[in-house]
């Protein structure tokens, strides 16, 4: 079965046709593309204007032709080959000797002429819909291991792999050498990977998908991909976690020298904060433009967060300068926004409003911006009507031959099913005793569009249900390079001392023995304000060893995250967006309970957002009973061979733990924390014979007497 992926074609009719005809014969294998790849010659980026990527028939190159017009088709075709060629060569994985490996046909498609043989010359191929796919089927490529490598630079992915490329290491099964493995299978994209890279919309397009799926890597692409078709255009790429715009820079720097043999023009593209400040062109931002261009008020988190709360100062700010706008500047022709999920719909309406026609806008999100609900409303929700009551933004049923407007990335390329799952289970509270779950989607369905299946029972209220993850959604290459049971544990300690002296020792240990590089490590603290004091003795320790550490954000630059022979220590909050080999997430009993039970959902959220950054193993640790309990916890989840057993609740129950799960500000919670400390003191006094029942004012002990009732 042939897939087409669309990019942009300047030749609509002709590709149309080609990718109609050779999904009719359900007998080929393979992608066909559209208007991609570029790929960079001496002369600059060379556009191709179809290519066919078959494990039979390897690749085919196709020559679009709207018209009648043929002439010089065989000198065209020899362009097409020699670049092709002399791009394949580059790659020593295929190539065989002085050969190529690879099989390469270029085709020249001329739909509109009928007699087509009257044409013909030997060696170059001609073809209509009349002999179309008689001339693919002619081809027999006898190599397809050569297959995934072929796609790989197809793609442009093998430039991520060259751009960190790891030292040789001693012993070819320590963690250092699985984990060199592990990045060279995930070496292509998938067909929904390269719908979304490619394909762009004149209007909003939407990419989700669970972390790990790739999105990130996907924008940078699409970035570098847009830029080399369209050198005139103002594009910006925007993300919460500064941590991210180096990643970007690198990642949009190497595609686009794949593409064009140059670096891009950054002129032209901005990797740009979302908030951003006056302090200079190193910290500007899409809302601080949007204020500056627009003659709005600036907010800064301090005044964002005294004129709107503690909430949401952002949203509230981005709202405030929509509302104050006195002109809506234009000043971009393509928005691209990764963590959509930590945004309100205001922030997207700026997006929006800075565009020109038609306003393209990628807005790119995990499907859960939190183990309770999904991350955003629909489009009509997010961007409004117009002045006649008609929604600005709809997504359609998706049309054949028509960019995707709605694309998913289901399949998680980070974390292995037992560490997904755990995290889950753990997030979720669905082993939790006692007391059971802590939070659950509301919707359903969402298990479903997250990589779930059901394995048993029935996904409704009130029945029992087990979920498990499907080899698809979590692909086995990801926990089969290590014993399930060196994926992920969990470590009891009786004091901060013991914790603090086995995390060095690991440290150590993957470093000098398991061949890790200390870039392939972080330490998260769920709790980010506790961090700095948290890591300090660990990071003293590691330094009088000789192990180089940061605290993200803190000892280095708030835009970068990772750094060469450098340890990462780091707080919840800035993890995000990242991913290391070797994660350790230190005090976990910080998330197995908490003084307040709406304060508990947030522990566990942060305990699933630090296990979620691991790309091969997790180690968590923490101190006490507390931690002893979440251990357990943790081995019952085990027990179910990480699958998630558990009576999905009644429309009545998910909404009781929506209640004690809500939002509330700082203030909200300081108020209601010495609400429940009087509460306490209280009780303690009444069964300490301190006070009386009749102490209590007669009002007071008869509301008290029917709450307690349920009246």
């Amino acid at each position: 079965m042939i897939t087409t992926i669309w990019g942009t074609t300047r030749k609509p009719a002709a590709a149309q046709q080609l990718s109609e005809r050779l999904e009719s014969d359900l007998t080929l294998d393979g992608t066909l593309y559209i208007g991609y790849p570029i790929i960079g010659t001496p002369d600059g980026a060379f556009p191709l204007d179809a290519v066919l990527l078959s494990p039979n028939r390897g690749l085919v190159a196709f020559n679009l032709v709207e018209g009648k017009g043929i002439d010089g088709f065989e000198q065209a075709q020899d362009e097409t080959f020699n670049k092709l060629t002399a791009k394949l060569f580059q790659y020593p994985s295929l190539t065989q000797g002085r050969q190529l490996g690879v099989l390469l046909t270029v085709i020249t498609y001329v739909p509109a002429i009928a007699n087509i043989n009257s044409y013909a010359r030997v060696g170059y191929p001609l073809a209509n819909n009349g002999n179309l796919l008689a001339e693919v089927e002619k081809i027999h490529w006898d190599q397809p291991h050569l297959y995934d490598a072929l796609a790989s630079v197809i793609q442009a992915i093998s430039t991520i792999r060259k751009g960190r490329r790891r030292p040789a290491v001693s012993n070819s099964e320590s963690r250092g050498a699985k984990v060199r493995r592990l990045e060279d299978s995930i070496a292509n994209l998938d067909s929904r990977q390269s719908e979304a890279v490619i394909e762009t919309v004149d209007g909003v397009q939407r990419i989700r998908g669970l972390a790990g799926s790739g999105k990130t890597i996907v924008l940078a692409l699409k970035v570098a991909y847009l830029h080399a078709q369209h050198p005139d255009w103002k594009i910006a790429v925007t993300f919460n976690t500064r941590s991210l715009k180096e990643q970007f820079r690198k990642l949009i720097n190497n595609f686009a020298i794949e593409q064009t043999s140059e670096e891009p023009d950054w002129g032209q593209i901005d990797i740009i904060h979302a908030w951003g400040s006056p302090a200079g062109s190193s910290d500007d931002g899409i809302y601080y433009r949007f204020c500056t261009e627009n003659g709005a008020t600036y907010f800064d988190f301090g005044s964002a967060r005294d004129n709107f709360g503690d909430k949401d100062p952002f949203g509230g700010a981005c709202k405030s300068a929509l509302a104050q706008a006195v002109r809506r500047a234009e000043i971009y022709d393509v928005i691209l926004v990764d963590e959509a999920q930590d945004f309100s719909p205001s922030f997207l309406q700026i997006c929006h409003s800075l565009l020109r026609q038609p306003k393209r806008l990628v807005y790119a999100y995990d499907e859960l911006q939190s183990l309770t609900e999904t991350s955003l409303p629909s489009p009509e929700e997010i961007f409004g009507n117009d002045s006649a009551g008609r929604p600005l933004v709809v997504f359609g049923q998706h049309r054949p031959g028509q960019p995707r407007q709605d694309i998913t990335l289901d399949v998680c390329y980070r974390n292995s099913r037992p560490v997904l799952a755990t995290a889950h289970a753990l997030g979720f509270g669905v082993y939790r005793e006692p007391g059971g779950l802590v939070q659950i989607f509301d919707e359903p369905s969402l298990w479903k569009e997250v990589g779930y299946r059901i394995a048993d029972g029935d996904l409704a209220d009130g029945r029992r249900v087990m979920l498990e993850r499907t080899d698809r959604t979590s692909p086995q290459f990801l926990e089969t390079h290590s014993p399930l049971e060196d994926l992920i544990q969990f470590s009891t300690f009786a004091s901060e001392e013991e914790q603090t002296d086995w995390l060095v020792k690991c440290i150590e240990h993957n470093i000098k023995v398991d061949e890790l590089l200390p870039e392939d490590i972080v330490v998260i603290n769920p709790d980010p304000k506790k961090t700095k004091r948290a890591v300090a003795a660990a990071r003293a320790k590691l330094f009088a060893m000789g192990i180089n550490s940061n605290i993200a954000g803190v000892t280095n630059s708030r835009d970068i995250f990772f750094q060469p022979n450098v340890v990462t220590f780091t707080g919840v909050f800035r993890a995000k967006g990242n991913e290391a080999a070797m994660v350790y997430v230190i005090n976990g009993q910080d998330c197995f309970s908490s003084y307040l039970p709406s304060e508990l959902a947030t522990a566990r959220s942060r305990l699933f957002t630090a296990i979620t950054r691991s790309k091969a193993w997790v180690r968590v640790s923490g101190i006490g009973p507390r931690m002893g309990g979440l251990a357990e916890e943790f081995q019952r989840v085990a027990a179910h061979n990480f699958t998630l057993d558990f009576t999905y609740p009644t429309a009545a129950q998910r909404e009781k733990l929506k209640i004690i799960n809500r939002d509330r500000s700082e203030q909200e919670k300081s108020a209601l924390k010495m609400q429940v400390q009087t509460l306490s003191e209280l009780l303690g006094s009444i069964e300490a014979g301190q006070t009386s029942m009749g102490d209590i004012p007669d009002e007071l002990r008869e509301r008290l007497q029917r709450f307690l009732r349920g009246e």
